[in-house]
């Protein structure tokens, strides 16, 4: 392990004397998992930027591009596993040291773990709904509905790539048909907030009002470079609410923390539950 130890200790007499947090993770947390992230430790872009929502909504090229990629990257999704950064944010909920956990990921990975207050800040991967009639169904289902329209064997994914997106062959992309509802033939899309779309107000209003029942916010593998969890970085010093992060790299909120420590945060967690059970 190799971090700060002044900075571990902190991180730790935070936890200790802030025993109601509210907790906001990003994609950091899921690395151990097997799921890539979208940024390196500088907050620079690893990839081309992903599908952005007004793309998916008006382009049908857009739509077949994404399908296509999830068709070769949703597997790995759907098979990762918790990893010891879940394990212990459960256990913290479970000593009730977590009221609420805010996840920027859409892995589901924290309630696999046995997380019970979670909020999928950007939705869920598991799940598709349709822009038409509303209906949502399971991804998995979606996955054999593609497979078998198409009368496909499972593609290989040349890549990884965030949040179930996998570099593929263009052929496949050109080629794809993608299926419609079957309630109502409409356009279906994953149960997620694209880039460029709008979390709902009342999940903003939820998280903003359990933000004055906590005593910290703790961040965890996130740089907060999305608004989205940002602002409540924002709303949480500006109500002189203590904030305390684990992220690697730099993060949007920096200024903004009382304690941080720059480490893996699957590792960094695991080595608080050993050493005090937090």
């Amino acid at each position: 392990m190799t971090w700060d130890s002044a900075a571990f200790a902190n991180l730790r007499q935070f936890i200790t004397q802030h025993r109601r947090l509210l907790v906001i993770t990003g994609a950091g947390c899921s690395v151990e998992s097997g799921i890539p992230t979208y940024r390196n430790h500088s907050g620079q872009w690893l990839r081309n930027q992903p599908i952005q929502h007004t793309d998916f909504i008006n382009q049908a090229s857009a739509r077949k591009r994404y399908w296509a990629r999830s068709l070769a990257g949703w597997p790995a999704v759907h098979m990762a596993r918790p990893n010891d950064a879940h394990r212990a944010l459960a256990a913290m909920e479970a000593r009730q040291q977590i009221p609420l956990l805010v996840t920027q990921n859409v892995d589901r990975l924290h309630q696999k773990a046995g997380q019970k207050h979670v909020i999928d800040l950007h939705g869920r991967l598991d799940q598709v709904i349709c822009l038409d009639c509303h209906q949502v169904s399971e991804r998995e289902v979606m996955q054999q509905r593609l497979l078998l329209l198409n009368a496909l064997t499972p593609p290989e994914a040349l890549a990884l790539a965030p949040d179930g997106d996998a570099d593929v062959d263009e052929q496949l992309i050109r080629d794809l048909l993608v299926p419609d509802c079957e309630r109502c033939n409409g356009i279906l899309k994953p149960n997620v907030v694209f880039f460029g779309g709008a979390v709902s107000k009342l999940i903003v209003e939820a998280i903003t009002s359990q933000l004055d029942q906590v005593d910290g916010l703790l961040i965890v593998g996130s740089s907060l470079s999305v608004f989205s969890g940002f602002r409540f970085c924002r709303l949480a010093h500006r109500n002189s609410v203590p904030i305390a992060a684990i992220n690697q790299g730099k993060t949007r909120a920096d200024d903004l923390f009382s304690v941080k420590l720059e480490a893996d945060c699957s590792a960094a967690l695991a080595e608080l539950e050993r050493v005090s059970g937090c």
